[in-house]
């Protein structure tokens, strides 16, 4: 998905919002409690995210008790957040992109891009992260990398034959690699462009979370990620119907999603 036009996030993600927000992994407590540690957050600080969904980080944001505003480009998902968000009265959530985003003089102390930084044009991103925050301000980015546990049967491994006989070809399939090479490999900001001298290097660190499904409920967390929501719906729905019963049928209708959330935090350099 990096190089994505930020203007597919509404198209992707519009069909099923209620999807979406009920099958995406949140982002573990430790996190959050690691965001505020680092950066000083507290009342008294703001905090801006950009491309909020439908609030799953959002939520942890408006516990933290400060001023949050929320920024997302796709109707739907503004709709149900603003829904799902109503009782906290210092959070509001405002329909743009991040490029197109009036931010009407307004400065923050944090920047946050839960799973949505990839979506933005760099070109754009992080000049405007840089003129958005106050000196000293800290831009964050989390984000999952889908992971496996050695000699435990993994979903893609088990439908490869699946994907390949109802879309073969397609370069998204792909084999999750175990979390000690995504640890080994994967620093700095991640697999987005380099911020260059805007912001200081990043803080890392990584966050074991799992997800468990029935073949149905995985089949409904792939309805909502883009390499299948992209697909012709006659693709799709015979895909995923495979999927589910190969699923049931030779795992034990229980899958685990496993994770490894991550924090990037980079502090802005005057």
């Amino acid at each position: 998905m990096a190089g994505a036009h930020p203007d597919d996030l509404g198209r992707v993600f519009e069909e099923v919002p209620e999807l979406y927000d009920r099958v995406r992994p949140g982002y573990p407590d430790e996190l959050f409690t690691d965001l505020v540690t680092v950066t000083g957050l507290d009342e008294r600080a703001s905090v801006l995210e950009v491309g909020c969904g439908t609030g799953q980080a959002t939520r942890s944001l408006a516990a933290l008790g400060c001023p949050v505003t929320a920024v997302e480009p796709g109707a739907a998902m503004v709709a149900l957040a603003r829904r799902q968000l109503a009782s906290h009265s210092h959070l509001q959530v405002e329909q743009s992109t991040f490029e197109h985003w009036d931010d009407s003089g307004r400065r923050f102390d944090v920047l946050v891009a839960a799973s949505s930084w990839h979506w933005v044009d760099p070109r754009v991103g992080w000049r405007r992260a840089h003129a958005v925050l106050r000196p000293g301000g800290w831009l964050a980015l989390l984000g999952h990398v889908v992971v496996r546990r050695p000699n435990e049967p993994e979903v893609y491994a088990e439908t490869a034959d699946l994907h390949e006989r109802f879309s073969p070809g397609n370069p998204d399939w792909g084999h999750p690699p175990v979390a000690d090479e995504v640890r080994a490999t994967d620093m700095g900001w991640g697999p987005v462009t380099d911020p260059g001298d805007l912001f200081g290097p990043p803080t890392v660190r990584w966050y074991p979370t799992v997800q468990w499904f029935t073949g149905e409920g995985f089949a409904d967390l792939l309805r909502s990620l883009s390499p299948y929501r992209k697909l012709d719906r006659d693709v799709r729905e015979p895909l995923l119907d495979a999927v589910a019963e190969r699923i049931r049928t030779r795992m034990g209708d229980r899958v685990a999603r496993r994770y490894l959330s991550v924090l990037r935090l980079g502090q802005r350099i005057d």
